[in-house]
């Protein structure tokens, strides 16, 4: 038989993506390295240490791209070693992203940079956070400060990470192990997604007044939310209540300009100042949701989530392995008519048993996507390397490469040839199937 292939656009971006906390080390000054301290904040009690040692020595993982044939990376900037006390910038800093930037350019890999990825310095924190409409002039102010540094350097920037994530998992679900670690809070949850949004866009104002060529966008999670009983009335409403408070809410204040019934409760704010504020749209997808109604769930909009029944689930139980839902979430934001990147996608596998099948049925999902005309520009993998997973500590193993925290010693996975070979192809083909999943070939190339 000849060899199938699925070509990808010519300038498609193959790239993986990262969290400045997570691997850069001795981040000890902002909120997560005060939340560390208290135990049981970290479900392993480890602390993030040198994560992986980037601050030093990321260049070496900047090799390993290169021989993965990569030719993007999204990246953080961390907010207080940048500004580690109100007003006051680290040039010192400044000077070591732009020597990462600059690494990453003569490798020919080009940065996203990411401006606020969970992190918050400690002065910022203690003034309330992302609770106070104050968080956004500050942040502007910030990114002002970054722009002007690097943006020689960059010109793809994404300016919020999952600001559903941080918000859920800060203030409303009891088992996010993230901070501050006060749950329960719905209408402070829904400010501080709010005060969010008004932070990019005010940092999408000032990176277009400094770079107007900028192509500026957010990374938006979203889930595939589905009824855990397909035919029972309450378990289809809480469903699209979960579907529309998650995923859709924060859609539609960038590109109308409104709150929304949900997001809006208890706004003060107007929501024309967001409206449009985006020149890409950037989607990080992992998994699928089952809902059921809750009576006893107020807060959480009368519903409760559950596997599927008979589900493929990854390790720890991180989520359900659904690839089709990529499709799904590709479709809705397709029809905002602006360029797409898949800003993460990935599971934890720590005997990489699933990742290379995780990985080829999402590229079977993303070329489809692709076929439609889908204005998407890249895949950036969750991630190249094991790294500190937030409050999972290192259980979580969802690198490309195998990262040994004691030794910072790096082992390739068999997954990380596998997305050599798709990324130097620019196309998934039956070669590349049968030899890295061959017991996928009869299903994606009969």
């Amino acid at each position: 038989m000849s060899d199938a292939i699925h070509y990808f656009p010519k300038d498609f971006k193959w790239g993986t993506a990262t969290a400045a906390h997570q691997v850069e080390g001795d981040t000890g000054n902002n909120q997560w390295a005060v939340w560390e301290q208290t135990p049981g904040n970290i479900r392993t009690s480890e602390r993030v240490g040198l994560a992986c040692d980037w601050w030093r020595n990321a260049e070496a993982d900047f090799d390993r791209m290169v021989e993965l044939g990569l030719n993007a990376h999204r990246l953080s900037v961390e907010w207080s070693r940048i500004e580690p006390q109100e007003g006051r910038f680290d040039d010192a800093a400044i000077d070591r992203y732009r020597q990462m930037l600059l690494g990453l350019r003569q490798r020919g890999i080009e940065p996203m940079v990411t401006l606020h990825h969970f992190t918050n310095p400690i002065w910022l924190e203690e003034q309330g956070g992302w609770e106070t409409a104050k968080a956004a002039p500050r942040f502007q102010r910030f990114v002002a400060r970054v722009v002007q540094s690097l943006g020689d350097l960059c010109d793809l920037w994404c300016t919020v990470n999952e600001p559903n994530i941080y918000a859920i998992m800060g203030y409303l679900t009891d088992d996010g192990h993230m901070p501050p670690g006060r749950p329960g809070d719905f209408n402070l949850t829904l400010r501080v997604i709010r005060n969010m949004l008004l932070g990019h866009a005010a940092a999408y104002q000032t990176l277009h007044e400094h770079q107007p060529l900028a192509r500026v966008g957010i990374a938006h999670h979203m889930r595939e939310f589905q009824a855990l009983r397909p035919n029972h009335l309450l378990d289809q409403l809480v469903t699209r209540l979960q579907d529309h408070a998650f995923n859709q809410s924060i859609l539609d204040a960038l590109t109308r300009g409104r709150w929304g019934p949900i997001l809006g409760r208890g706004a003060e704010q107007s929501a024309r100042a967001v409206r449009g504020a985006l020149d890409w749209i950037g989607l990080n997808y992992y998994s699928r949701t089952r809902s059921h109604f809750d009576a006893k769930r107020r807060n959480m909009l009368f519903s409760n989530i559950a596997d599927t029944p008979g589900g493929e689930m990854s390790d720890h139980g991180y989520g359900e392995i659904y690839p089709e839902g990529l499709m799904h979430c590709l479709r809705r934001l397709a029809r905002y008519r602006l360029p797409l990147y898949i800003t993460e996608n990935g599971l934890p596998d720590d005997d990489d048993d699933q990742r290379p099948a995780f990985i080829v049925r999402h590229m079977r999902v993303l070329w489809q996507a692709v076929q439609f005309n889908y204005k998407i520009q890249g895949y950036y993998h969750w991630s190249l390397i094991d790294n500190f997973e937030w409050g999972q500590g290192w259980r979580m193993k969802f690198g490309l490469y195998e990262v040994n925290p004691q030794t910072q010693e790096r082992k390739a996975r068999p997954s990380a040839w596998l997305y050599r070979d798709i990324a130097k192809a620019n196309a998934l083909s039956s070669d590349i199937v049968r030899r890295h999943t061959p017991e996928l070939l009869p299903v994606l190339f009969p």
